[in-house]
């Protein structure tokens, strides 16, 4: 298995020569020098697993009962203390457990009187395995385990009794078990005594974490990536936790029998910590993982079920670790409690630290409104991924721009981050999640729809962003901040050309044509009024905001039903970047509009259709001659939009000849040569 587990391969191998059996067999057996592929390959074919049948979380229980006395037991011999049993909390199955005390007593007698080596241990481990091929992976170390606590346990529970009981000793001189406790053979084997200690409780920390990894293979490795590998390296760990167990067992044999041989443990220990210590980084990473997943399920039950407004914002931005005070009020520049929030609209203002002065604008009417007053609140949420010194600066500079509520919170990224990226499709552009007081979201992104429409959205849901759907006055709300004069000619109802486009000659030529054309005889014997508003000529400032809101007003339209509103958006779009555009209207209501080419060539036409100005009026004469001039010279539309929070439609029609249209990717820097945002729209 390519690339497994190679970081747990110690940097020394143990190059020690064995007299017994030659040089390449030794290599080829010998686990120390075998890579962790080799051994696998080994180990799997062994394993069949075909469910047997056992209560191994009944047998794990019991293994750490005898090995946690029994341990603190050695310990005390070790160090001549004398530490009480009383403070370990055992727990026991439940009476129905039947032990597999054959299957034990056949591991153990496998394990037992076999000599010194490194070889030998993987021989003998990969016979264990054999015998146990229809076991799960964690039920044949927990069997291993067990086969070795029940002799360990009998030995330092006869140690315990000798001294009081005459059956207990004469079983104990047989097993040899004065050999190890009395005082002289302490002082003697004292270091190797102690190793063996350490390995076991070693051993049993490396099972208890794979038990616990088998606790949490419930979950999908789609949910939880770092279950994936730790299962894929399991049985390795198991081969290292069993191979460990068989050289204690061959080192307590040699300490026991005064045999002058002894089995090599420092390397066994290096390897069965260096297991531990992955396997544990592992495990944890499985549980923070499980915690996002269970978390995500919270989060997403709470917008589904009527719960408080308060309870929602604590358990989307901060779980289980809210603040006492974590909001910040603009309006006093105090900290308060979220407690402010109790029974309120929230209007959650969630942007990353790029946001322009001018997005920040756009909700200041809405703070400021007596529409709004007490009812409704607004909470910058600044979506930070990870805090930095320099953000830190940058969050207090437009947190002094705001007189609204600002989530204060620096402790690392918020609870909810996954959440309003997958869920609410936050990407970078700043969005506006309506939440009413019970919890409920009324609008996932009314950021465009203020941006367009303003108070007049108000209350900011999907039923009052529908009512607007319908209107052809939309170029209202989009010039109404532009210039102060066209709020005049849109109240007096005039026809109004509005116009611009990248090349100043077309910008020159259409002016000259359509002033022409508005002071034309006929047109003043029709009694029309027609006034040209050339949006290049404002500052460069109103122009973005007037694409801006274009681009918003496209947002909120694009998952509607076509008409002709919609179309007409539609195309003002795919003029942001062209030679010359131009919209009529009269008054706040949208006639239609035209690329540069079509529409400088109807005006400049005039006079083959200004005949029919007075039978069928203005607006129907330029259009049908407009129509006409787009069927002879077919074009189609280019549009480019920012990734905005929402689902963009995998398909638009084209506004021109209505055939689908093809989607492309384009990537652009959105920062000045000074590294500033730049402020072009689009």
């Amino acid at each position: 298995m390519e690339g497994l587990i190679k970081a747990l391969s110690p940097h020394h191998r143990h190059h020690r020569h064995h007299h017994h059996g030659d040089d390449d067999d030794d290599k080829e057996h010998n686990p120390l020098t075998m890579s962790d592929e080799q051994i696998l390959e080994q180990i799997v074919s062994t394993h069949v697993h075909t469910d047997t049948k056992l209560d191994v979380e009944s047998l794990f229980i019991l293994v750490e009962n005898i090995l946690k006395r029994s341990t603190i037991i050695v310990d005390n011999v070790l160090q001549g203390n004398q530490t009480s049993l009383e403070h370990i909390d055992d727990k026991f199955p439940p009476a129905s457990f039947c032990s597999p005390l054959c299957t034990l007593k056949q591991i153990a007698h496998e394990m037992s009187c076999k000599p010194p080596g490194e070889e030998i241990a993987h021989k003998t481990t990969l016979s264990i395995l054999h015998n146990l091929s229809n076991y799960s992976w964690e039920t044949k170390a927990v069997l291993t385990l067990a086969a070795f606590a029940l002799e360990c346990g009998d030995f330092w529970l006869l140690s315990q009794l000798q001294p009081t009981d005459p059956l207990a000793k004469s079983v104990a001189i047989l097993k040899r078990v004065p050999a190890l406790t009395k005082p002289e053979a302490v002082r003697k084997h004292r270091p190797a005594i102690a190793e063996v200690n350490n390995l076991i409780k070693a051993c049993f920390q490396v099972l208890e974490t794979i038990f616990e990894l088998e606790r949490i293979c419930k979950y999908d490795t789609k949910d939880v990536p770092a279950l994936a590998p730790a299962i894929e390296q399991k049985p390795i760990f198991v081969y290292w936790a069993i191979i460990a167990v068989v050289a204690i067992v061959t080192q307590v044999d040699c300490l026991i029998t005064e045999s002058e041989s002894r089995q090599e443990l420092s390397h066994f220990g290096q390897r069965i910590n260096v297991i531990h210590s992955k396997l544990r980084k592992q495990v944890s990473l499985c549980w923070l993982q499980i915690e996002d997943v269970e978390y995500y399920k919270r989060v997403k039950n709470v917008f589904q079920i009527p719960t408080e407004i308060v309870e929602v914002f604590k358990v989307l931005f901060f779980w289980k670790d809210a603040p006492i005070k974590p909001i910040y009020d603009g309006s006093t520049k105090t900290l308060v409690e979220i407690d402010v929030l109790r029974k309120k609209n929230v209007l959650l203002f969630i942007s990353t630290l790029e946001i322009t002065e001018e997005e920040i604008n756009i909700l200041k009417p809405v703070h400021e409104s007596e529409k709004c007053a007490d009812q409704y609140k607004i909470v910058w949420v600044p979506f930070v991924e990870e805090w930095t010194d320099k953000l830190r600066e940058k969050f207090e500079e437009l947190k002094s721009k705001m007189n609204w509520f600002v989530v204060h919170h620096f402790a690392g990224i918020i609870k909810g981050f996954k959440f309003i990226k997958e869920e609410w499709q936050f990407k970078k552009k700043p969005m506006v999640v309506h939440v009413n007081p019970q919890g409920k979201v009324l609008h996932q992104n009314a950021f465009h729809l203020i941006q367009v429409w303003g108070l007049e959205a108000f209350p900011f849901t999907l039923e009052s962003e529908e009512s607007l759907h319908q209107e052809a006055s939309w170029v209202g709300s989009l010039a109404k901040d532009i210039n102060p004069k066209i709020n005049n000619w849109i109240k007096e109802e005039k026809y109004i050309f509005f116009y611009g486009g990248n090349d100043k000659g077309w910008i020159q030529e259409f002016t000259k044509y359509a002033t022409a054309l508005a002071n034309d005889a006929t047109i003043k014997e029709a009694n029309i009024s027609i006034e040209l508003f050339c949006v290049e000529h404002e500052h460069k400032n109103i122009i973005s905001r007037f694409w801006n809101s274009i681009e918003s007003l496209f947002v909120t339209k694009m998952h509607k039903a076509s008409n002709a509103v919609s179309q007409e958006v539609h195309k003002m779009l795919s003029y942001k970047h062209e030679t010359g555009w131009a919209l009529l209207s009269k008054g706040s209501t949208v006639i239609f509009s035209g690329h540069g080419t079509t529409i400088l060539k109807s005006v400049i036409e005039f006079e083959k259709w200004k005949q029919f100005v007075i039978s069928k009026g203005f607006e129907i004469s330029l259009r049908e001659h407009h129509e006409k001039i787009v069927r002879a010279t077919h074009r189609c539309s280019h549009i480019e939009i920012h990734n905005v929070a929402g689902k963009i439609p995998d398909t638009i029609k084209c506004p021109e000849c209505h055939r689908v249209m093809e989607v492309l990717i384009s990537y652009k820097c959105c920062h000045d040569d000074a590294g500033r945002p730049a402020n072009n729209g689009a």
